[in-house]
This record gives C-alpha cells, sequence and structure tokens, in this order.
C-alpha cells in the first residue's frame, strides 16, 4: 500500500511517500481501505518531533473508508461497512489501509459522504465538546473563538451559535472574517488588522467574555486571558503558534478569579458510548443542515507536504483532506 511516512523530524520536506505491507487487523480491529484521511496541527506537531514518536512512522490521526476485513472478536462491523474514526494509538491515518481499534471507529450513515464523514471526526468531536463547556455560564454567554475560519472554529461558531451564545470571533483577514460571520458569529475581529483583546472588551462593554476558546496558543494566551470577564474560563485546545509557556497560577487571581482548562478530545471520548454519541449528534446535525462542513482543501495523498506547507502558512479554511488513491 502507498502510505506517507516520517523518517526524521523536521519541516514538511521530510514527508516522504513510501510503499508498505498492508496492515492485518488483529483481536478487536479493523481494516479500513480508506478514501480520505484528515490533517490536522497535531499532525505538525509529530512531524517537528513536539510529540515524542519511534521513526520511521505513518502520520496522520483520522480516516474514512470501507471496511475491507475484521479482526477476531469485532462484532459492530462486517467486510463492506462504512467507517470512520478520530484516531488510533499508534497513528496510520495517511496510508491506504490502516487497522483500527473496533471501539474508536464509527459507523457512517448513508447521507453521510466519505470526505464529510472523516471532516467530522477529530475537528468535529472537538467541536462538539467544546460547546458543551458553556453549561455553567448560560445560553446568554459570550464566547471568543479564535481561528474561526479553520477546521475546529467553524463548527465551533455554529455549535456556540446552536447553543444560544453570542459569537465574537478572530480570523486573519478579510475573506475569513466572512466565512466566520456566514456561521453565525455575531462579530469578526480580523487580527490581522487590529488588537483583539482591546477589541473584545469594546465590544463586551469593558466586561470580557464568559469562554475564550484559544487553539493559538504560545502568540495568543496573555490577550485571551485579557478577554476572560470575572470568573470566567479559558480554553487553551491547541498550539498551533507554539506551546503556552509555565506561568505563575496567581496570574488567574489577579486577573478575576478566572477558571482555566487544557482539554484534548481523548479525555471527550472515554469510551465507545461518548464517542458513538458525538458521531451520532454531529451527523444528524449535517443530514438536517443544521452544521455546515467547509472542506476547504483536498490533496492527493503523494502531496502531503504540500497540505501541511498550505495549512502551516494558514492558506487554508475549514477542513484540510488527502484524497486516497483507490
Amino acid at each position: 500500500m502507498q502510505a506517507i511516512s516520517v523518517p526524521r523530524n523536521g519541516g514538511p520536506e521530510v514527508l516522504e511517500l513510501v510503499e508498505l505491507a498492508c496492515p492485518t487487523p488483529g483481536p478487536g480491529e479493523i481494516l479500513l481501505r480508506q478514501r480520505y484521511a484528515g490533517i490536522n496541527y497535531v499532525d505538525v506537531g509529530f512531524r517537528l518531533g513536539r510529540n515524542a514518536k519511534p521513526m520511521p512512522y505513518v502520520l496522520g490521526r483520522e480516516g474514512a473508508g470501507i471496511v475491507e476485513a475484521v479482526g477476531p472478536g469485532v462484532t459492530a462491523f462486517k467486510p463492506g461497512d462504512r467507517a470512520a474514526y478520530s484516531e488510533t494509538p499508534w497513528l496510520g491515518g495517511y496510508a491506504q489501509y490502516n487497522r483500527v481499534p473496533e471501539t474508536e471507529a464509527v459507523p457512517v450513515p448513508d447521507d453521510i459522504d466519505d470526505a464529510t464523514a472523516c471532516a467530522a471526526m477529530l475537528q468535529g468531536m472537538t467541536a462538539h465538546y467544546l460547546a458543551a463547556m458553556n453549561a455553567p455560564y448560560g445560553s446568554t454567554s459570550t464566547a471568543l473563538v479564535h481561528a474561526a475560519a479553520g477546521g475546529v472554529g467553524l463548527l465551533l461558531v455554529q455549535l456556540a451559535k446552536a447553543r444560544g451564545l453570542t459569537v465574537i470571533a478572530t480570523a486573519g483577514g478579510a475573506e475569513k472574517c466572512a466565512l466566520a460571520t456566514a456561521a453565525g458569529a455575531d462579530h469578526t475581529i480580523d487580527y490581522q488588522a487590529n488588537d483583539f483583546a482591546p477589541a473584545v472588551k469594546e465590544l463586551t462593554h469593558g466586561l470580557g467574555c464568559d469562554l475564550v476558546f484559544d487553539a493559538v496558543g504560545e502568540a495568543t494566551w496573555e490577550r485571551s486571558m485579557a478577554s476572560v470577564r470575572r470568573r470566567g474560563l479559558l480554553v487553551l485546545y491547541g498550539a498551533s503558534s507554539g506551546r503556552v509557556p509555565p506561568f505563575d497560577s496567581q496570574k488567574l487571581a489577579t486577573s478575576g478569579s478566572l477558571f482555566l482548562t487544557r482539554p484534548t478530545l481523548t479525555d471527550y471520548k472515554r469510551d465507545r458510548a461518548e464517542i458513538l454519541m458525538r458521531a451520532r449528534e454531529l451527523f444528524a446535525a449535517i443530514s438536517a443542515k443544521k452544521l455546515s462542513m467547509r472542506i476547504g482543501a483536498t490533496f492527493p495523498l503523494a502531496q502531503a507536504a504540500q497540505a501541511h506547507r498550505a495549512l502551516e502558512a494558514r492558506e487554508t479554511t475549514g477542513k484540510v483532506l488527502l484524497e486516497v488513491p483507490q
């Protein structure tokens, strides 16, 4: 099979198209013949070496396609079924085939195409659990969503609006701000032209937001903290600009007795029931046209390096996919 290997850490140029033996599903695993693989910023982190992993390895956390075979003990799938997944313990998504634990795989409804199913996995389920974090603050809360034209951002804006929140979105440039507005954002801030922190204070009459969702990290976290109202919540769920450095927790007190969390999807899909719940609710919202999935770019598997360059240069919007040759 064809796959994209990481033989060493570095820039996009280290990604290699290689020929590997097709994997065999073990007990409790399915073998998925993939049609699409998802690209995420966490993949960039693996490639750069932020997440230590023995090399070489096949990159990629998510995919969608057709079940080719099942291992011993599998009962939820049979060959020919359509399935998608948000991660595996061993990565392996940038490939024609990947073995996936049955517990991680979700069935894909007939009215959801493979590209959309793949796009709804990691980023969709991330946006799904993030949107639910407004529960302690109520449906009249105000939320700030960074990178609102990205894969998670566009979905989070829509899901937050569905919960009744007022959404302030940041994005880079007029075109991306327009996408956030189309997704339902009440206010947009072009961070290339304006400092978002004072703009947020102006929009909230000096109070700040109840929730701030920050996937950018190092470049924004201090101003994000300054944008949270007293006893509000700062959610640091990504680090596209680099990791947030260590800081004195007393800063949370002096900034207004703030709450801070650094969640990951893994802890919000701890069992199969939770995975299926998130997938079903996302698929149902897509089918009912209550949630729009934007696939901003699709690259052939062999052009994974180009896809990474586009993602890192912030040239993409929505979800970025790799189309896998059949």
